[in-house]
């Protein structure tokens, strides 16, 4: 399978680069692709060195398979070239995102809507990747009817200017910032620019994909999205109020059963999920699962998940894999 890394030289890239070795994706050629000032370079994968090509060069080659993760604007101007070219397009930016004719998917959840007409497929934000996981088996027993979120969001979601900002924040320097005000010891209830909502996109991404992958616009959702220093993973808390009544142990047993989904819920023992030990993993983790008591049929817990991996770059790997493995791609 000839397989392009579109953005090979950027945070997700190279974990993308580190999922596809650890999870030995089926790889004939690699194609490294980035922007053209850092055509040339040289990046290593699987001990071998590759060189880095431009985007022209990658769409001539016509690969099997394009795993972006360049930004929207790239995605906007080149996805749909590479699309013409025969190559599949996994797309990690918002750009294709809301599009009614792309595909939003997290192949656990809603994979089987693939085919081999889909030749550009749109990678969730991150946040609303790990909390579907999460609610799909739920919604699925119990019917969703509203959801509260509150997410704590790594500072690594933003890029390596923002961990450059906390770096030299904690050392009292100057910075290059990132944010608008200080991250070291601070939070910001500022996640990507605000809307004329008041809302943030962020938090308008978390209702409308979610509304999108679980395929249902009725169920009400409001965000709020904390940028928080943290570099291990994101963090969400979730309010969920159900059509149906539910006992916390089938709900427990439910999420322990939820493939991708791993549940750390022992109070007495001080175990439940945190970004420090999410990071590196694919797993999305869940605890602190307990009944609302202040309403009916409501539920609170706790997700976490490491952003750059199943957020982003292990999903995206997924979604390839569920392609090869259903005969929706070619091979070169």
């Amino acid at each position: 399978m000839k397989i392009a890394v579109v953005g090979a030289t950027g945070m997700v890239g190279e974990i993308m680069l580190k999922v596809l070795e650890e999870r030995k994706f089926p790889i004939s050629e690699l194609l490294l692709v980035a922007s053209e000032r850092s055509v040339g370079k040289k990046l290593n994968f699987k001990g071998e060195s590759h060189e880095v090509i431009g985007l022209e060069a990658a769409v001539n080659a016509k690969p099997d398979i394009a795993l972006f993760s360049a930004g929207g604007e790239t995605s906007l101007s080149w996805a749909p070239k590479f699309a013409e070219a025969g190559t599949t397009v996994i797309d990690n930016s918002s750009a294709w995102r809301m599009e009614a004719s792309k595909k939003l998917i997290v192949p656990e959840i809603n994979g089987e809507e693939l085919t081999a007409k889909d030749k550009i497929i749109a990678n969730p934000n991150c946040s609303t990747i790990q909390m579907v996981m999460v609610l799909a088996p739920l919604h699925k027993e119990y019917g969703i009817k509203r959801l509260i979120i509150s997410t704590y969001q790594s500072i690594t979601g933003t890029g390596i200017k923002a961990l450059k900002q906390l770096e030299q924040e904690s050392k009292d320097k100057d910075v290059d910032a990132a944010y608008p005000h200080q991250i070291h010891k601070n939070a910001l209830p500022h996640c990507d620019v605000f809307l004329e909502n008041n809302y943030t996109k962020e938090e308008m991404k978390l209702v409308h994909e979610t509304h999108k992958i679980l395929n249902d616009t009725s169920i009400a959702i409001t965000a709020t999205a904390v940028r928080i220093p943290v570099i291990g993973g994101h963090s969400e808390s979730v309010n969920i109020e159900f059509e149906k009544e539910f006992k916390v142990k089938q709900i427990k047993e439910i999420l322990h059963n939820a493939e991708g989904v791993e549940v750390q819920d022992d109070p007495e023992n001080n175990l439940y999920p945190m970004p420090i030990n999410a990071e590196g993993n694919d797993a999305v983790f869940v605890g602190r699962v307990r009944r609302d008591t202040s309403h009916p049929n409501a539920l609170n817990l706790w997700i976490v998940a490491d952003n750059l991996r199943k957020g982003a770059a292990t999903n995206t790997i997924q979604i390839a894999e569920y392609l090869i493995a259903k005969s929706l791609v070619g091979k070169n």
